[in-house]
């Protein structure tokens, strides 16, 4: 199975921008999109129904803002929008999918940049969101949890990390929280391919920063260790610019 991710920064943006020719290209089985930016009837689904895909959406409630879609080519055998949180779940962050044994959760973190308020909500989402996985993995033991985290976890993932201290999405209690979830037996599925430096996932749109390669690793597919043996690959598509993001790709046995 191959699961790509992607924070679009707006749907519609991006499909202004070749984004179904790509989409065609790479061929995914499952694609995760996050901050979609859009409500459902301002989504043409049939645009990806045309290529083989379904569409499954949780759009925030606030226009214009956040909202995470699954689109898959297989049916899956259930869908579960949000995490039964009602505070972050009108925001349109989480929504999962299960095929088989496997589940596929996609989740759009909330960014702390704008404030201590927002940075404050980011940590209580960090602290659901954990309990939530936690709980979901009782009974779904086989997660691929992908999407826009919002956190370089070490500073490898960070251009010049001695710069950023104190900056949102890499503070210390953030990388902690990713610490503590991978000590809980979940696996950052692009480092087991890959340990070099300088590998990101989001540049800011200021001072020429993705032509200078200053950029952050926030976009993740973390797995279950129980996972680890049907890795097959994972990757940055950096090549793919219809965002401020890049796709992340994952891919199964």
């Amino acid at each position: 199975m191959k699961i790509i991710s992607y924070n679009v920064n707006g749907i519609r943006a991006a499909l202004s921008k070749n984004f179904t020719e790509w989409l065609q290209a790479e061929n995914p089985d499952v694609l995760c999109l996050q901050e979609t930016k859009a409500h459902p009837d301002q989504i043409d689904t049939m645009i990806f129904a045309k290529l083989g895909y379904t569409s499954y959406l949780h759009s925030a409630e606030k226009k214009g803002y956040s909202g995470v879609a699954i689109l898959s080519k297989q049916a899956p055998d259930k869908v579960i929008i949000g995490m039964q949180h009602p505070g972050f779940d009108s925001e349109g962050r989480v929504i999962r999918a299960d095929f088989g044994d496997l589940t596929v959760v996609c989740v759009y973190i909330p960014s702390g940049s704008s404030g201590d308020l927002r940075q404050a909500v980011k940590m209580e989402f960090l602290k659901e969101f954990g309990l939530f996985i936690a709980n979901l993995r009782k009974t779904r033991p086989n997660l691929v949890v992908c999407g826009d985290y919002n956190i370089c976890h070490k500073p490898i993932d960070i251009n010049h990390p001695e710069r950023q201290n104190g900056v949102s999405g890499f503070l210390p209690e953030e990388r902690a929280w990713l610490d503590q979830y991978q000590a809980a037996g979940m696996v950052d599925s692009f480092r087991v391919f890959d340990q070099r430096a300088e590998q990101y996932s989001w540049w800011s749109y200021r001072g020429g920063a993705r032509y200078r390669n200053a950029g952050w690793r926030i976009d993740y597919h973390w797995v279950t260790e129980s996972l680890r043996d049907r890795l097959k690959n994972a990757a940055i598509l950096s090549d793919a610019i219809h965002s401020d993001h890049c796709p992340v790709l994952v891919e199964l046995k």
